[in-house]
């Protein structure tokens, strides 16, 4: 009788462990954790006017980094392009995430795949880089105090995000459609 009291009081404490090691579902809202609500909110939060590609791309981490890009990280905040005259506005699907956006002494990068698919002619790991630690890749002037640091990005409050997080992002860019634009000198040819 003691033999089964110690063994069922192995399984309990085992059972709180493992229960306490695994998240619970809604937790990680914004820290990548995979959440099928935020995949869900991530399908409905795609503009209707752009159209993905998903083939060869993990859906999963599209959608959650559509709800993060259009949703809580509000990348189409700053990196949209200029809407352009309010008599002929510019449309969103030749604008989405194109950047061009002033901010003074420097205008919001380009986040869409360039001709080889990788968002703003990134890398994964030259895009972890930026994320994690806002180095800049383009050196584009302005030179305001370390040419490789962006100075408008808010890294900073981004890069404690999951590596789930940054790869949701990275997948959605790769998934949405090339558009020239945003600042010189690649932007006119970054499609072809």
């Amino acid at each position: 009788m003691k033999r089964l009291f110690i063994v069922f009081a192995l399984v309990c404490v085992a059972a709180l462990i493992a229960r306490v090691e695994t998240p619970v579902q809604g937790q990680g809202q914004g820290q990548g954790s995979g959440d099928s609500s935020e995949i869900k909110a991530g399908v409905g939060a795609v503009p209707p006017e752009i159209t993905l590609d998903l083939a060869g791309k993990n859906r999963s981490l599209v959608y959650e980094g559509s709800y993060y890009v259009n949703g809580i990280s509000d990348c189409v905040g700053c990196h949209n392009g200029p809407e352009g005259d309010p008599a002929n506005p510019i449309p969103l699907e030749d604008r989405y995430l194109a950047g061009g956006q002033d901010f003074g002494p420097v205008f919001t990068r380009n986040l869409t795949p360039d001709s080889t698919g990788n968002p703003a002619g990134l890398t994964f790991p030259e895009f972890l880089a930026v994320i994690r630690v806002g180095r800049d890749f383009k050196n584009l002037p302005p030179a305001v105090g370390d040419p490789d640091t962006l100075i408008i990005m808010p890294w900073p409050a981004y890069r404690h995000g999951t590596d789930r997080f940054i790869k949701a992002i990275y997948e959605y860019l790769r998934s949405i459609p090339c558009l020239p634009g945003g600042p010189a000198p690649d932007s006119a040819t970054r499609c072809e």
